[in-house]
């Protein structure tokens, strides 16, 4: 065998999964082998990886003996089944899923924020990839609060049905062809209302205090990454945005910070992209980040309405750093600090 891995792709039909294919391959991510697995009715679903075709095999009856590192995008109850089978046969499994991103034996990584996590990988063999708006948030937070210290976040998102999954863009596309076709109105049925023309301030379950848990997760989550002195509330949104996550993010330090040095500090923080100009079109919108590794950062300015304040506007493609992306600069961390190849 050459210098490379032997890598697992579980789910790789899926939006997240097809991502994690295209990103393995455009950042050149040393794979002596490939196999990609599904569930059995996409069996025999071929997959393209760089300009190789694969067929999909059978999640269920995979051996993973002898594989280094298996890429999860499978729900969390294909993943309660699976993973632990991968990680007890010697493969490291880096997991989309929310199933263990709480567990205190499970490094959460965002490798912008705390790569040094990942060495706690041998616990469990598994690392837990973060929520999508999670990610992009604590990327753009973590360099501001190295400098200022955050006490609060009030974060409001804007996510596009893309986190959902291939149903729900389908879905989009459906109900919005429907309003220009009289009776080919499309009821909602991957979303509890329409997602046509219209927001949903809705994202998974909701719990006993009202938060529903994807609001949840962005507290839970930011603590465990970044810092578990950090207050943060969210208001969670779906809407009507094929691909690309966005947050409008209000901070508030135990320093001051002026804009203009936040600005600076984020120009130089890695994974970031400060466009950020005050005119028309001198920011970035979901349209724009599509395809693109970048957070990227724009709207920076003080809030005066509390002691040390700044908001800011906060745009990623969801299915690359939000996931795919985030899922692949991990192995590459548990390359460099711990795997060793061949």
């Amino acid at each position: 065998m050459g210098m490379g891995y032997r890598i697992v792709v579980a789910g790789a039909t899926g939006n997240v999964g097809r991502e994690m294919l295209n990103i393995l391959d455009e950042r050149e991510f040393p794979v002596d082998e490939i196999a990609v697995l599904a569930s059995r009715r996409s069996l025999g679903t071929e997959c393209s990886f760089g300009d190789r075709t694969l067929k999909c095999q059978d999640l269920e009856t995979f051996d993973f003996t002898g594989w280094d590192i298996a890429f999860f995008a499978i729900g969390s109850d294909a993943t309660k089944k699976h993973a632990p089978r991968a990680a007890a046969s010697g493969c490291v499994v880096i997991d989309n899923s929310s199933l263990y991103r709480y567990d205190p034996d499970v490094p959460l990584v965002v490798p912008e924020v705390n790569a040094a996590a990942v060495d706690g990988y041998a616990k469990k063999n598994i690392i837990a990839n973060p929520n999508c708006s999670t990610a992009q948030m604590v990327v753009a937070l973590k360099p501001l609060h190295d400098r200022a210290r955050i006490k609060r976040v009030v974060v409001s998102t804007y996510q596009s049905v893309s986190g959902t999954g291939k149903d729900a863009m389908d879905e989009l596309w459906n109900q919005t062809k429907g309003m220009y076709v009289p009776g080919q109105e499309v009821e909602p049925s991957v979303y509890p209302k329409q997602i046509a023309f219209n927001v949903i301030p809705h994202i998974d379950s909701f719990m006993e205090d009202g938060a529903t848990r994807e609001e949840w997760k962005m507290v839970a989550e930011t603590k465990k990454i970044l810092d578990k002195s950090i207050k943060l509330t969210a208001t969670c949104v779906r809407v009507p945005v094929f691909v690309g996550h966005s947050e409008a993010i209000n901070i508030e330090f135990e320093d001051f910070l002026d804009e203009e040095e936040a600005r600076d500090i984020l120009r130089e923080a890695p994974g970031i992209l400060v466009v950020d100009k005050r005119e028309a079109g001198g920011y970035i919108t979901p349209v724009d980040c599509v395809g693109d590794f970048a957070t990227y950062v724009s709207r920076i300015r003080q809030d005066s309405t509390v002691e040390n304040g700044l908001n800011l506007w906060c745009v990623s493609d969801n299915l690359r750093k939000g996931a795919a992306l985030n899922a692949v600069q991990i192995a590459e961390v548990l390359g460099s600090r711990c795997l060793k190849k061949g």
